[in-house]
C-alpha cells in the first residue's frame, strides 16, 4: 500500500503541472486571439463609423487607437476602465472626453501588461492617437507624477485643457496589486497628421 501511494505523488504532481501549464497557455492563447479581435473590430468601427465589440459577448468595444515607439505595435483603447476591459487592453474612463479629442481624457491600465512600457516612459516622449473618425493626433509627454489615492486633493482632473492622462498602479515592482499609489503620465496635443 505504501509503495502505491509514493508511486502516485510523482503522477500526481505531474498532472498537477500539466493542468497548471495547461491553464497559463489557455490565458496567454486567449489575450493574443482577443488583440486580433479588437484589431478587427477597430477597423470596422472606422469603416462604418459605428462601434463593434470584438466578439459577441464583450462588454467593451475599442474607442481609440494608441502608436508609440516605445511600443512594439499598437494599443487599442476599450470602452470603460474596469475589470473586464482592462483584461484586454487600457480602459478609456467614462464621464472623461474620447482620446483625441478637445477635452481631458483618462485612459488606465494595467502596470504589468498593457501599461508595463510606462516604467520608461520620458518628457517628450511622442504618442499618436487615433480617433474613431480615423484622424490622428500627436501628443508628448509634457509631466509625469506619482499621486497618493488616498489624498483627496492629489490629483485634480482639468477638464478644460486637451490632455491625456494615462494612468496605472505605482510602483511597477510592487508585490501586492492595488495600492494606493498611481503614476500619471499627461500628454500634451501637438499636431494632427495622417498616421503614425
Amino acid at each position: 500500500m505504501a509503495t502505491k501511494f509514493i508511486l502516485t505523488i510523482p503522477l500526481l504532481l505531474v498532472t498537477i503541472t500539466a493542468l497548471s501549464w495547461g491553464n497559463t497557455l489557455y490565458i496567454h492563447v486567449k489575450a493574443v486571439l482577443a488583440q486580433f479581435l479588437i484589431a478587427d473590430a477597430w477597423a470596422d468601427t472606422l469603416e462604418r463609423d459605428s462601434d463593434f465589440k470584438p466578439w459577441p459577448w464583450a462588454d467593451t468595444w475599442p474607442v481609440a487607437r494608441m502608436h508609440t515607439e516605445i511600443l512594439d505595435g499598437d494599443l487599442y483603447i476599450l470602452a470603460g476602465a474596469h475589470g473586464s476591459s482592462l483584461a484586454f487592453g487600457p480602459g478609456h474612463m467614462d464621464g472623461t472626453v474620447a482620446p483625441g479629442e478637445s477635452g481631458s481624457s483618462v485612459i488606465a491600465g494595467h502596470r504589468d501588461t498593457h501599461f508595463e512600457f510606462l516604467e520608461n516612459i520620458v518628457i517628450d516622449d511622442r504618442f499618436q492617437i487615433q480617433t474613431r473618425r480615423g484622424t490622428w493626433q500627436t501628443y508628448l509627454v509634457s509631466n509625469i507624477d506619482i499621486i497618493d489615492t488616498t489624498e483627496n486633493d492629489t490629483w485634480l482632473l482639468d477638464q478644460s485643457l486637451d490632455t491625456i492622462y494615462l494612468v496605472t498602479c505605482f510602483p511597477f515592482d510592487a508585490i501586492n496589486p492595488g495600492g494606493p499609489l498611481r503614476i500619471v503620465v499627461q500628454l500634451e496635443p501637438v499636431s494632427r497628421v495622417i498616421g503614425p
